[in-house]
């Protein structure tokens, strides 16, 4: 398969060969699905927690006599009936992790990345980086290649096009090692780097 890299200018330069098995699979929607409802329910911290009455402090002694005082029977002032008491039914720290094997991980990022590919929305670049930390610069790279809702993947991403994407709310920049699902399918467009691009696909063969 091949794909047209252009410039930071918008124009044509070259044909990048990449593999049919990363950037030509067919488009899964199920496992898609799947792997990004199991990535985000991976970064669910779960850590609720409240205490029953075996966990409230105090309550050991019984507060008043069993009979003679024309109250309801109490053992503990720490009964989920009275203020300050335990709950009955505590919520407890929870793991909301899904187990995703390796080789569907793998085959859902290779259906995005193809989906992508046939859609139009994958944009090679022979480089894309700034001299100096200025959003200015970066915006009109980015302008000239259509792109305002944007993932920009890079080999090795330099602290200046760190610093440069940090302010523009719909431009995120990661290196080859923190492309994920959830970030790829939230973007409108990926704008690669042939590097990044021959990388990624040695890391999904």
């Amino acid at each position: 398969m091949q794909v047209s890299v252009i410039s930071t200018k918008g124009a044509a330069k070259s044909q990048l060969e990449l593999a049919d098995a990363t950037f030509g699979k067919e488009f899964n929607e199920a496992l898609i699905h799947q792997v990004v409802t199991a990535y985000l329910a991976g970064g669910r911290a779960g850590t609720r927690g409240q205490k029953t009455r075996a966990q409230v402090r105090g309550g050991g002694a019984k507060p008043f006599r069993q009979k003679g005082t024309g109250r309801a029977r109490a053992g503990t002032i720490r009964s989920p009936l009275w203020r300050g008491g335990g709950k009955i039914f505590a919520a407890t720290t929870q793991d909301h992790s899904q187990k995703i094997n390796k080789k569907m991980y793998r085959v859902a990022l290779q259906s995005i990345l193809s989906e992508l590919v046939r859609q139009g929305r994958l944009v090679a670049v022979d480089q894309l980086d700034v001299e100096q930390p200025k959003t200015k610069a970066l915006t009109e790279k980015l302008k000239s290649l259509d792109a305002r809702d944007a993932l920009i993947v890079v080999d090795t991403a330099s602290d200046a096009l760190l610093l440069s994407a940090r302010n523009l709310p719909k431009i995120s920049v990661v290196s080859v090692d923190q492309v994920d699902p959830v970030r790829l399918v939230a973007h409108e467009k990926v704008i690669a780097t042939t590097a990044a691009l021959k990388k990624l696909e040695e890391r999904l063969a």
